[in-house]
């Protein structure tokens, strides 16, 4: 069974008396433990497009089921529980909270969302920022730590709650080439590990050339879908 499948997908804003059709009858399929990029001009509607695989932003159209769910039109409660459940983020600009410590960040969605005894909550975020990397920098905070330290925080905060679905919006875009390749290896590393599925919304070649699928949208539509093997 595919872990995200959209049949017909549409998303269309309203703006005053203008309707934005950001999102044009799109049909794709994801399998579990992926490595996928949806790539495209500004405007294309790859965000928009994640944003919907990420129960953030309801469909207007069609049908999107993600972990074997039908999530077209959940409510906002239950889209966000959904999220807390499956679903992880890594975002370019990181989005760490800047009052936490390090391990209070990667805690942070345990604590939200799960009822999680302290004891086994500390043992799960021990165990991941020692996974990517930076457990030697736990007790700082975000400002105390570079950019591509901070990408392996989020990433470690993606993956705490056991989510098989990680959405990536541009997770390279604010890294030099050498940490951004560090960071790529390291969530090839994590998918390997844990099984997890890696959907990417991006520009940077450095991504796409360490995929195995590329959707090409254009005007939101999807117009060429390329397997690397």
């Amino acid at each position: 069974m595919p872990l995200v499948e959209a049949q017909g997908l549409e998303k269309t804003y309203q703006a005053g008396e203008i309707e934005i059709k950001a999102i044009r009858g799109v049909d794709f399929s994801i399998e579990p433990a992926s490595f996928v990029a949806f790539i495209g001009p500004s405007g294309s509607g790859k965000s928009t497009l994640l944003n919907m695989i990420g129960c953030l932003d309801p469909p207007t159209g069609g049908t999107l089921t993600v972990a074997g769910k039908d999530v077209t039109d959940l409510s906002r409660r239950e889209a966000a529980r959904f999220r807390g459940e499956h679903i992880g983020f890594i975002f370019q600009d990181f989005n760490l909270i800047p009052v936490l410590t390090v391990f209070e960040n990667v805690e942070y969605p345990l604590v939200m969302v799960q009822d999680w005894p302290k004891r086994k909550r500390r043992e799960k975020v021990q165990k991941l920022l020692q996974a990517v990397g930076v457990s030697d920098q736990s007790n700082k905070y975000p400002g105390q730590i570079s950019g591509g330290q901070k990408q392996r925080v989020a990433i470690a905060r993606a993956l705490v709650t056991g989510a098989k679905l990680v959405l990536a919006d541009e997770p390279t875009a604010n890294l030099d080439r050498k940490t951004a390749k560090r960071i790529i290896e390291l969530m090839q590393g994590m998918r390997t590990e844990f099984g997890t599925t890696f959907i990417f919304s991006t520009h940077d070649p450095r991504v796409v050339e360490n995929v195995e699928t590329v959707f090409t949208l254009e005007d939101g539509r999807l117009q060429e879908e390329e397997n690397h093997g």
